[in-house]
């Protein structure tokens, strides 16, 4: 496993940490919208880099929205873990290019951290945006039982040009995660596991911005 280092972002500052943060609460079903993303700091956010690199040099807040320069690789998470709710991301790539183009939304990160983490990706991947990648051990429900892996985009890319906002929103109920870019659906998995723990963005060689990340009660039904 590659080396990494996990810091604990406090108000404005970063605070270098050795060891890992505390384990999280019970996971919270939200009973109405929250922001995780106050477009000041990163109150409520650790980060998980490979190498050494201090924190502030790949993640920061500027006019109000998160940066991220996609090196070194790793991701920023929220302290507090999440089951049952509906995720709201908008973000854009600021521009992309070969090996430069890539990101992810994590649902139901898992602890310890390290890169990378047992989790549920929503491929951030340019032109790739909805396929699903099970890391770390988590699995799905497949045709002959759980299964691991990725499960492709489903039907033809719906995300919109470098510079431009997308809104990826992904909807967490019980043991299935479907998501939609830009309002359309465009994957569903079943019989997930994990089902719940923290959500993180991915550092994974794109330099995007995100202008807002929360999450609220899901829906009676899914769109």
């Amino acid at each position: 496993m590659n080396n990494f280092a996990c810091s604990l972002f406090v108000s404005a500052a970063f605070v270098a940490s050795s060891v890992l943060a505390a384990e999280p609460a019970a996971p919270i079903a939200p009973t109405e919208r929250t922001d995780l993303f106050n477009g000041r700091d990163f109150s409520g956010w650790t980060v998980c880099l490979k190498g050494d690199t201090p924190a502030a040099e790949t993640f920061a807040v500027t006019n109000g929205l998160m940066h991220c320069t996609g090196q070194p690789f790793g991701y920023v998470r929220t302290d507090q873990t999440y089951r049952d709710y509906k995720l709201t991301v908008e973000w854009r790539f600021v521009k992309v290019a070969p090996h430069a183009d890539n990101s992810g939304v994590f649902v139901h990160v898992q602890q310890p951290d390290h890169v990378w983490p047992k989790c549920i990706e929503n491929q951030g991947q340019y032109q790739q945006q909805g396929a699903l990648i099970f890391m770390g051990g988590a699995t799905f429900k497949g045709p002959n039982g759980p299964a691991k892996g990725m499960i492709k985009l489903q039907g033809t890319p719906n995300e919109k040009a470098a510079g431009e906002w997308n809104v990826y929103e992904i909807v967490c109920r019980g043991d299935t995660v479907k998501n939609y870019v830009n309002g359309r659906l465009m994957n569903t998995a079943e019989g997930c596991t994990p089902s719940a723990g923290s959500i993180a963005i991915q550092s994974e060689g794109g330099e995007w911005e995100l202008r807002k990340v929360c999450v609220e009660p899901l829906p009676p039904t899914d769109p």
